[in-house]
């Protein structure tokens, strides 16, 4: 019999947090949900990284994932946007973990290249294969389909990862 996992991608970031959540069951990929977080930017940081950790404290309550995945972030944009979107992807890993959830961490090189085929796949490549692997998706911003990504990324090498892990 195979086991069905319900898991929870997330895509961090300080201005959008996209998130979303599928139900794996051996090869089989189902759609639950998705959708994005956006703290609101006039806050001060302490403020939006609370409400981030709300958001995805009260997401995971809502859909009770077993497991949950996150990007880790490349960022060239300078050592203080590398310092911010760290602290939003700190609550992005914290949070799940917290509520019990074991988390993956993934590259963003290998979530386009389980999803795509190619680490190297812009935005609409990503869309269209998650369009493909999920048809019940439905989904209006790059961040939610960049979340459900994160998602099938995790449900290919899960597996994977237990394996290293007991070994």
């Amino acid at each position: 019999m195979v086991d069905s996992v319900r898991i929870m991608g997330i895509d961090p970031g300080l201005r959008r947090t996209g998130w979303g959540v599928i139900e794996s069951r051996g090869n089989r990929l189902t759609f639950v949900a998705c959708g994005v977080l956006t703290p609101p930017v006039e806050d001060a940081l302490a403020i939006r990284l609370v409400h981030l950790h709300e958001g995805l404290e009260a997401l995971v309550s809502e859909y009770r994932p077993e497991e949950a995945a996150v990007e880790e972030t490349f960022v060239n944009a300078g050592p203080r946007s590398a310092l911010l979107l760290g602290q939003a992807r700190g609550i992005a890993v914290m949070t799940p973990a917290a509520m019990g959830l074991d988390v993956g961490e993934y590259s963003a090189n290998l979530v386009k290249k389980s999803v795509v085929g190619t680490g190297h796949a812009d935005k609409k490549q990503i869309e269209l294969m998650v369009r493909t692997l999920l048809p019940s998706a439905r989904f209006t911003s790059s961040d939610a389909a960049d979340a459900l990504a994160i998602a099938i990324c995790h449900a290919h090498h899960r597996q994977h990862r237990k394996l290293a892990v007991s070994a």
